[in-house]
């Protein structure tokens, strides 16, 4: 018996509409009873989890530490009916909800034991779901290791379980604060572990990745955790990912909130794989004076960054240009380089793309 008809069995026995939640209220199953439904339940169905505003409100409840049938009265303002939850446990530890619309409170508390049950059914299948996931999370964090040995253990193991079928593909999303990632809301295939506090997703072959991240990105930002993401394609085979672990965070590190940077579309920035922060600012340290003047950095790069063509420079900097030539000047008496020289030219744009990107501390 698997969770739907669980939740299909628990609407015909108690005669009313059930959806299955997980304690994140992201919907598991449902089962339609007669045409009654409302706000509440609609949202869940059509965007696959009720909203925190709903889950803020039900929780005052109690049903997070419920060991039994919890009755949710009406609220008339919200168009809300009333139901009754059924907390989904196993072991002790409550897994997901049950709910039940019964705005004229026709299922009674002997009939509601009649589904605990179902309930306790439900509560280790998701149990044993949850395990399953958090086996697979330890050992796609183990293929991430800096130890090549536990990286080899687990691309065995996985290698004779559940290995993705490659080329696969290695995410990053990072956020500012710790942020927990619903993994059941992500495809099945799709491999999700929490390793130095950056979400990294292995996606197998026949999965694009780009809507994994969107999903994954929207379940993060839920919890009002802005997400910068990464991605890189085309590892071939397990042994492969801890490599494109590194260049998928490398491009979540460039990223801008909100955006998926990819290896390929990194350019020069591909450095930052190469060595640590220290050595590399060191070695791309921008020359002379230059990052006491902002507004002079910033014309190096723009002149740099379109070719060292003063016209195409000066419209982007919106300045006459003279005034363009006159601050070119004044950025080789500061940094000592001639912006007539390439390879001068090459080590100040060097310096001024990976600058940003550095830990100077």
């Amino acid at each position: 018996m698997d969770l739907q008809e669980i939740v299909e069995l628990s609407a015909d026995l108690l005669g009313a509409p059930a959806t299955l939640e997980d304690r994140d209220f992201h919907l598991v199953a449902y089962a339609a009873h007669g045409d009654t439904i409302d706000p509440v339940r609609m949202e869940s169905i059509l965007h696959r989890r009720a909203t925190e505003a709903v889950r803020t409100r039900f929780e005052r409840h109690g049903i997070a530490r419920a060991t039994g049938p919890v009755r949710i009265p009406a609220d008339a303002a919200l168009g809300q009916l009333g139901r009754l939850c059924l907390p989904v446990r196993w072991n002790d530890v409550t897994y997901g909800y049950l709910w039940l619309l019964d705005d004229e409170e026709r299922i009674s508390s002997a009939e509601a034991a009649r589904a605990l049950p179902l309930c306790e059914r439900a509560g280790l299948l998701m149990a044993r779901r949850a395990r399953e996931r958090d086996d697979l999370g330890w050992r796609v964090a183990d293929l991430l290791s800096s130890q090549p040995d536990v990286r080899a253990q687990a691309a065995a193991e996985l290698a004779e379980s559940a290995a993705p079928e490659p080329p696969l593909a290695v995410a990053v999303l990072r956020t500012d604060a710790p942020v927990p990632l619903n993994p059941w809301m992500l495809p099945h295939s799709v491999l999700p572990t929490l390793w130095q506090r950056d979400h990294v997703l292995l996606i197998p072959s026949g999965v694009a990745p780009r809507p994994v991240i969107d999903r994954a990105r929207r379940l993060l930002e839920e919890r009002g955790a802005p997400v910068r993401a990464g991605l890189h394609t085309g590892s071939s085979a397990l042994d492969a990912v801890h490599e494109g672990w590194l260049r998928a965070r490398v491009a979540a590190r460039v990223a801008a909130p909100g955006e998926t940077r990819t290896w390929t579309s990194l350019g020069a920035l591909r450095l930052l794989r190469t060595a640590p922060d220290d050595a590399l600012a060191e070695a791309v340290r921008v020359p002379g004076a230059l990052r006491d003047h902002p507004d002079l950095e910033a014309t190096a790069r723009t002149f740099l960054d379109h070719a060292g063509s003063v016209q195409a420079a000066a419209r982007a900097l919106n300045v006459h240009r003279q005034t363009l030539y006159h601050r070119l000047r004044r950025i080789e008496e500061l940094t000592s380089l001639s912006l007539a020289d390439g390879q001068d030219r090459l080590t100040l744009h060097l310096s001024l793309t990976l600058a940003p990107h550095l830990d100077y501390s």
